[in-house]
């Protein structure tokens, strides 16, 4: 039985390390060789929605294919992130409060600049520019429908 309990526990991750994700540096390589648009998801540990959210979303196959098949995806977590970061030829770093910070990155793709909201989704075309940005939670439903339309641009 506790094996079972076990195997159900662990299922749901091993699903989750399907969707490629990958970092800012390596999806800017990557753009030279096949331009793509990229999906930015920016979230913090805390964040109770974002952990659904993210467990929702990688339990659609369909989103997890479109995804691998057709974006680059970048999942940035906000506050522990510390190291620096070259993005559209700026360099960008964290940014330390006493014991915890925020990278500066998030700061500069975020619109609330004192405050940003969890989770947050920024959508790029394959040109780098901004085409779509979404503060919190996202279903698969609403994601797939707004990946297709920035697909077909």
């Amino acid at each position: 039985m506790k094996k079972l309990a076990l195997f159900l526990m662990l299922v749901p991750c091993f699903y989750l390390s399907q969707m490629k994700t990958g970092t800012f540096s390596e999806v800017e390589v990557l753009q030279k060789e096949d331009a793509r648009p990229t999906v930015i998801h920016l979230y913090t540990d805390w964040c109770a929605v974002c952990k659904i959210e993210s467990f929702r979303l990688s339990k659609d196959k369909d989103l997890v294919t479109m995804m691998n098949d057709h974006f680059y995806f970048i999942n940035f977590e906000a506050e522990k992130t510390k190291e620096k970061i070259y993005f559209q030829d700026h360099e960008f770093n964290y940014l330390a409060n006493g014991s915890s910070g925020i990278h500066e990155l998030v700061l500069a793709l975020s619109k609330n600049k004192d405050q940003p909201v969890y989770p947050l989704w920024i959508i790029l075309d394959k040109n780098q520019k901004l085409v779509y940005y979404h503060e919190g939670q996202f279903t698969a439903e609403k994601m797939k429908q707004k990946l297709l339309e920035i697909s077909a641009l």
